[in-house]
């Protein structure tokens, strides 16, 4: 049984710039905890596609923050139940622009960095962040999406 997954999209630009947005984050989630090696069956998480003043306001709330950033991470302590994954519309627009990546990919990539993030993997220092990279670069590679570590020449 697939995790019970709630993908709440409240700004509605997301469903306009990624064609099938919802399915593209179900895949996501179903690779990433197969990856990751967790038994999904029973897990529950959700994913918010927001915009920037939502973002910004849980930023602000709950990290001190008072401004947008492109994803956070709410973990959960309650058993199977991961968390929330919620994603910053305008900013990872203008950050797939400025790093010359598709919309797209980006939108993927900080998917999955958030699920790790509700699995317990930073990247607070360079040991843990080599390990959370690489799932990453594992992940992604498995859906088709190249190293988005690697600097991109032009946006396919």
């Amino acid at each position: 049984m697939p995790p019970a997954l709630d993908i709440t999209v409240q700004h509605k630009q997301w469903i306009r710039d990624i064609r099938d947005v919802q399915n593209l984050v179900l895949s996501l989630v179903g690779v990433t905890l197969k990856k990751a090696g967790v038994n999904d069956e029973g897990q529950e998480l959700s994913v918010v596609l927001a915009d920037d003043g939502f973002v910004q306001n849980l930023n602000k709330q709950w990290r001190g923050k008072d401004k947008p950033t492109n994803v956070l991470s709410f973990p959960q302590d309650e058993p199977m139940m991961l968390g929330d994954v919620i994603l910053a519309f305008e900013t990872v627009k203008q950050e797939s622009s400025e790093q010359n990546k598709r919309f797209e990919d980006h939108t993927a990539h900080l998917i999955v960095h958030g699920i790790l993030h509700l699995l317990g993997h930073d990247h607070m220092n360079d040991a843990d962040a080599e390990i959370m990279e690489a799932l990453e670069i594992e992940i992604l590679d498995a859906v088709g999406i190249k190293n988005p570590y690697e600097i991109q020449d032009n946006v396919a």
